[in-house]
């Protein structure tokens, strides 16, 4: 073997991102793809005695039925059979092993499918092989996430028995009986108005909406530069609030028209408004509640008001020297008119379920406790008072990821963990939630479908489907390696994956290349099967160890491990990440630590050249795509939500502000027409890096989105690690 050294790393000459492994890679995405019998989704019917469900076999698409009680299964309809009654119609022609369609319903006593397919709504009868056309699917040009909506304008608003109706004109509430007309509010100015989103009592006798105090909305101008349509290029505008921007201040309203009163919460209970939202009636008609979000999520807070005399109740109030995490882990459900209320808080250090005392707003209980997450509630039974919920970390052998089946009561007894293999499940609940079907896979091991009774006790009735993936292990897939070790605290266990090429050589030396994203929103290695997963098996053939990890300041652990990230983006887990790498190639010395790649999108492409910026001890190349730079640069609600208010802190995190200390050799990608990260972020970065003569490369993508830079963009990402990793030079595409 002959060793070269180029640019102070060690290479193995003639084996490793030559021509070959790039054509190997290839075959890998289309080979590493056949994965059969494996569900992704299931639907049932209404009675919930049957389900159907669609699964890639050899033959293309499938569609089967299967009946809960005796576990017989069958096709639900032959495709043969309905590819050529869609071949019947002028301008179809599709084949039976790519067959597109989406089945919306099932009526199994009339055998009848309907499904979607080019744009229309269609029925199928499988036993006669009728097909109807039916009428075309409403395709409504799809609202971009930060569209400001138009609050002051609508149609009136009916009340419940229709006699009234509701609207605001100049700004102002009114009334129509009839054709007699009545002004309710006089106060109401552009500049202070009262907002469209007019909600009745469930008795017809009060009105409850909002006055808001309007901001003006910050525009993101993107130029594209070749469209379609034209020769021109085009100006594109959107709605982007970015942190620190004015926000509108919103005032609960409650009109009591039989007494003829104007009740206006007090604005100083909810000052420095990130959000009030969520205003609804009891069913009463007694009161509202409402929910408010301070600017900085610090607090956060239930409300109600009540329609005679206008007197408050703060019903539930969340604090932390932190944040609240509002947009991944909020969960609320009143039952009986809102005399309790389940809430979810993550006030003992995990994320739990609390039931309130929805009047006197007081905790009657803790629901769930321990130290391990609540991560999704599926259905609270009022009947039964029980809770049917997914959960992780229970149990201190298992990967702490991994989701299970549970129930409990309200009053926090008769705990069950409802699942038992060592896998992470999904779970599909009947709708009279008597059955459920669970899916359970890991990353090393092919997924399992399974339907079970659920009464007092949980019986296992059928195997539905096991996964089939010798046409993956065929071609040379072999799982990845689930690696855990202690993190920076020398306490917390971080997990992550390590994937080596089908050729792998344990002889070799591998530089190693970490596919970030440390958004703290979730944790995001995947837990369920997924070969191939975002392409890592690709990048791996071309002669790397590839990895994937969850650091700390992710969410789905403990409130202490995910406040890592608090006020302080940059750290992304980096000291975690550095200490997992290292610890795996102790025993893995295939693994070359001194040439240590990353990658990423989006945020993943801010940790990427952070790792740079930050950590350029360690990681040495480096590949940032679409990256928010500066969060400042970046949408509000995701910055604002994890850095909190604007201040010294933003500038410590930013890759532009602190270009001077990058070393290593970067590229940076970016879509000119991403309005999901403001392209601007990725601009500034590099305008930072010229100014301070520091050398790096750059593909702008025309007309190109949020992304990682398409099918150009990972050729240049493999070329670039190729290059600079492994000391080769790549084909010469052109």
């Amino acid at each position: 073997m002959i060793l070269c050294l180029v640019g102070g790393f060690v290479w193995n000459a003639f084996s490793q991102g030559l021509k070959e492994d790039y054509l190997r890679a290839e075959q890998v995405k289309e080979s590493f793809s056949k994965v059969y019998n494996s569900p992704s989704s299931f639907s049932w019917t209404k009675e919930g005695d049957f389900f159907w469900y669609s699964k890639a076999t050899p033959l293309g698409n499938e569609f089967w039925k299967f009946e809960v009680n005796t576990g017989n299964k069958s096709r639900l309809f032959e495709n043969k059979v309905l590819v050529s009654a869609l071949n019947s119609f002028e301008g179809i022609e599709v084949k039976e092993d790519n067959l597109g369609i989406s089945i919306v319903e099932y009526d199994i006593d009339e055998n009848l499918v309907k499904f979607r397919f080019e744009g229309y709504e269609w029925d199928f009868i499988p036993d006669t092989g009728e097909l109807l056309k039916k009428e075309k699917i409403n395709n409504a040009t799809r609202k971009y996430w930060g569209q400001s909506t138009d609050d002051k304008g609508g149609d009136p608003v009916l009340s419940p028995d229709k006699s009234l109706s509701a609207y605001i004109k100049d700004h102002n509430l009114f009334l129509k009986d009839g054709e007699e007309e009545k002004q309710l509010t006089f106060d109401g100015s552009p500049g202070e108005y009262y907002a469209v989103d007019i909600k009745w009592s469930p008795d017809g006798k009060k009105i409850a909406l909002t006055k808001i105090r309007p901001a003006e909305v910050r525009k993101l101008y993107l130029l594209e530069s070749t469209p379609k349509e034209q020769l021109q290029p085009k100006l594109h505008e959107r709605d982007y609030r970015k942190p620190g921007d004015a926000l509108p201040i919103k005032i609960p309203v409650m009109v009591n028209l039989e007494m003829d009163k104007v009740h206006f919460f007090p604005l100083e209970l909810i000052p420095d408004q990130y959000s009030v939202h969520r205003l609804e009636w009891r069913e009463n008609s007694q009161s509202i509640t409402f929910e408010y979000n301070q600017r900085g999520h610090q607090e956060y807070a239930v409300y109600s008001m009540y329609s005679d005399d206008g007197s408050i109740k703060n019903l539930i109030k969340e604090e932390s020297p932190t944040f609240i995490d509002y947009s991944g882990k909020y969960y609320r459900k009143d039952l009986n008119n809102g005399s309790e209320i389940i809430w979810s808080s993550e006030r003992d250090g995990f994320r739990h379920l609390y039931l309130y005392d929805g009047k006197e707003g007081r905790v009657i209980n803790q629901i769930t406790k321990g130290e391990w997450v609540v991560r999704e509630v599926l259905e609270v039974n009022e009947e039964t008072r029980s809770v049917l919920f997914l959960a992780s970390g229970m149990n201190s052998q298992e990967d702490p990821y991994h989701t299970h089946f549970c129930r409990i009561n309200l009053d926090g007894s008769d705990f069950e963990i409802l699942t038992k293999e060592d896998a992470n499940y999904s779970i599909s609940l009947s709708p009279d939630r008597s059955h459920f079907i669970a899916t359970y896979s890991r990353q090393d091991r092919p997924p399992v479908s399974k339907v079970y009774s659920l009464g007092k006790k949980v019986n296992e009735l059928h195997t539905v489907e096991i996964a089939d993936i010798s046409d993956i292990e065929e071609a040379g897939w072999t799982a990845p390696e689930i690696f855990h070790t202690t993190g920076r605290d020398g306490s917390t266990d971080i997990w992550g994956l390590i994937i080596k090429p089908s050729n792998f050589d344990p002889l070799k030396k591998y530089p190693v290349i970490e596919y970030i994203y440390a958004g703290p929103h979730s944790s995001h290695v995947p837990k369920f099967f997924r070969p191939n997963y975002y392409g890592l098996n690709e990048l791996a053939e071309l002669g790397f160890i590839v990895v994937q990890i969850d650091g700390m300041g992710t969410s789905n652990r403990s409130k202490a491990f995910h406040d890592v990230c608090y006020q302080d983006l940059k750290d992304a887990g980096f000291p975690d990440r550095k200490i997992w790498i290292t610890e795996a190639a102790k025993s893995r010395p295939y693994m070359d630590i001194d040439r240590v790649g990353i990658f990423g999108t989006s945020a993943g492409g801010q940790n990427a050249a952070g790792a740079l910026v930050f950590h350029n001890d360690f990681y040495k190349v480096a590949v940032a795509s679409c990256g928010c730079h500066d969060n400042r640069m970046d949408k509000i609600w995701w910055n604002e939500q994890w850095m909190g208010k604007i201040g010294p802190h933003y500038e410590a995190c930013s890759n532009t502000v602190n270009a001077d200390l990058l070393e290593g050799k970067l590229l940076l990608i970016v879509g000119e027409l991403d309005d999901n990260v403001d392209p601007a972020s990725t601009y500034q970065f590099a305008d930072a890096l010229i100014k301070e003569m520091k050398d790096f490369e750059f593909i702008m993508v025309p007309g190109m989105g949020h992304s990682s830079g398409g099918s150009y963009g990972e050729r240049k990402r493999r070329d670039f690690f190729v290059r600079n990793l492994l000391g080769s030079e790549p084909p010469a595409w052109n």
